[in-house]
């Protein structure tokens, strides 16, 4: 029993003067926190982008208060309102920050770009580029597999007919699909610059345009026609200048391939009239009554062909009865036709027996 308390006061001892010496050492080793580091932490978004260009919000909200000359417009996913907050801590103006947006340099969808070869090894576009150099005629463009889909935290890039498409409501440009893509096809622009050249083929034109028929062919016909000299071509290959652009879209009428794009000219999907869908409507549930019909008519020829195939069974079951009784009267008669000789040897027997007596 004295064992037992002695550990126990020993183990004590231990735990005190242990919790001592971890006391006096969290004073003296002690760093002042800027309470307005959590104050900063707790307006920010949280998401951990890294569109601001450091390595999450913990990082941003540090260097804040370290670096009185940082911009606070540096968050894409909290925008003006995060800004204004952040502002109000740090006792600095927000600024309007300039929206930005994600753009792809590309435009070679499924009809426009040729194939080269069937791929079926891992769905990333990075084990594509590695191993073969992609699938595609074109080596400069969208693979389509979706590792930018995949970065995106804010579900705005999605691959569609083989080329990733930015979601503009969505995207906060964070960059985490320029990251991504392993051609380095898409770029963090200002989303004021509403004309673009989706192509990244350096190739000479003649080569180009048959690797894709939307690809830029460095034809210089944007070039030429541009009033504001911010457009040039270098390397085969068409470059807007977004400070020069004035977004007159005149080198994206005159592109001949279309590489050009403007952002203003994309038509919205065409309304259909009240007229149109009431007969839409009216066509669509005549098609489902054929169908019904065409599924009850189906059931009853199951049907009839079932009852006649029970009739059919039935016949021959009863054409196989009589050949049976058939054959009982043949035996019976063949009995019949035996026992009038049978009668007639045991008759002539009895007689043959009476001349041997006499």
């Amino acid at each position: 029993m004295d064992l037992i308390v002695i550990a126990i006061v020993v183990v004590v001892a231990i735990g005190l003067v242990a919790a001592c010496i971890l006391s006096y050492a969290s004073k003296v080793f002690y760093v002042p926190v800027d309470e307005r580091v959590s104050k900063l932490r707790e307006e920010l978004p949280g998401a951990n982008c890294g569109g601001c260009g450091f390595a999450g919000c913990d990082d941003y909200a540090n260097a804040l208060v370290e670096d009185p000359e940082l911009s606070i417009n540096k968050c894409p996913v909290g925008g003006a309102a995060v800004a204004a907050k952040l502002g109000e801590i740090l006792g600095k103006s927000a600024e309007a920050g300039e929206k930005k947006l994600a753009v792809v340099m590309c435009n070679g969808t499924r009809d426009a770009v040729k194939p080269l070869l069937a791929y079926n090894d891992i769905k990333t576009c990075k084990a594509a580029k590695n191993l073969f150099g992609g699938m595609n005629a074109c080596p400069f463009g969208c693979l389509g597999l979706g590792d930018c889909e995949a970065a995106c935290d804010f579900d705005a890039i999605h691959i569609c007919d083989g080329v990733a498409v930015v979601n503009k409501d969505a995207c906060v440009a964070c960059g985490a699909c320029a990251k991504a893509c392993p051609n380095s096809l898409i770029r963090i622009s200002p989303a004021k610059n509403l004309v673009v050249v989706k192509c990244h083929n350096t190739e000479k034109g003649g080569v180009a345009r048959k690797e894709c028929s939307n690809a830029c062919i460095g034809c210089m016909k944007c070039q030429k026609v541009c009033k504001f000299d911010a457009i040039t071509v270098e390397n085969n290959l068409a470059y807007i200048d977004p400070e020069k652009c004035k977004n007159c879209g005149m080198c994206a009428k005159e592109c001949p391939t279309g590489a050009i794009h403007d952002e203003r000219k994309k038509k919205a999907a065409p309304k259909k009239s009240p007229e149109k869908i009431e007969a839409l409507k009216k066509a669509a549930a005549a098609k489902k009554a054929a169908a019904a019909a065409k599924e009850a008519g189906t059931a009853a020829d199951s049907t009839d062909a079932k009852a006649k195939a029970g009739d059919t069974k039935a016949d021959s079951a009863k054409e196989k009865t009589p050949v049976k009784e058939v054959k009982v009267e043949t035996t019976v008669e063949k009995a019949e036709e035996k026992a009038p000789e049978t009668v007639k040897e045991v008759v002539d027997e009895s007689a043959d027996i009476g001349d041997e007596n006499v």
